[in-house]
């Protein structure tokens, strides 16, 4: 296969969410439109973060080749006019989620983390829907049902919750700071 050529390569090893997404919305900022980025990350979960923040900022996605442990993200800056990033309109923070789960029997909550984040710390009742197979699993909810949606600090959840309103669904609820600063009850998988 021949080599890609990138503008810039943006090292995001060793990252976890949100740093890679934090990292590579800087660098876009400081590349002329229609330029190429490789974003090169070894956090499994990048692929679905960079992929859905680059749609919700209007940037194209190109893709994503695995080299290694190392995955290569390439991004092409949006051209013409600036796309500012969306951002899902209706928020709640930890401590209004909490009160809502102790009042609420029927309250959906989706964890979008990756399953080995989620495995080894949940929120009772939480439901695991990584962000990666989102789009392949949402036929599983009620598009009417409330429905909040965590992460570990509001990225993820953020793009997911935009996702879910595009495809439909009507009362979709962002929760922010996430699972980073939880303070409430938490399960293991083996709890």
């Amino acid at each position: 296969m021949e080599d890609i050529k990138a503008n810039v390569v943006l090292d995001a090893k060793g990252l976890a969410c949100p740093m890679p997404i934090v990292k590579t919305k800087k660098a876009m900022n400081n590349l002329d439109a229609g330029q190429v980025i490789e974003v090169q990350a070894t956090d499994k979960g990048s692929t679905a973060d960079i992929k859905a923040w680059a749609e919700s900022t209007g940037h194209q996605y190109l893709g994503t080749i695995e080299d290694g442990e190392v995955l290569k993200h390439y991004l092409r800056k949006s051209s013409g006019e600036e796309h500012e990033e969306k951002k899902h309109s209706r928020v709640v923070n930890n401590a209004e989620l909490e009160e809502k789960l102790k009042v609420d029997e029927n309250i959906v909550l989706l964890d979008v983390r990756e399953s080995a984040e989620y495995a080894f710390n949940h929120i009772p009742k939480a439901i695991s829907m990584p962000l990666g197979d989102l789009e392949d699993s949402m036929d599983q909810l009620n598009k009417d049902d409330e429905i909040y949606v965590i992460c570990r600090t509001g990225n993820r959840s953020d793009l997911a919750a935009q996702k879910l309103t595009e495809k439909g669904f009507t009362n979709v609820i962002n929760v922010v700071p996430g699972m980073s600063k939880w303070s409430g009850e938490t399960k293991k998988m083996n709890d």
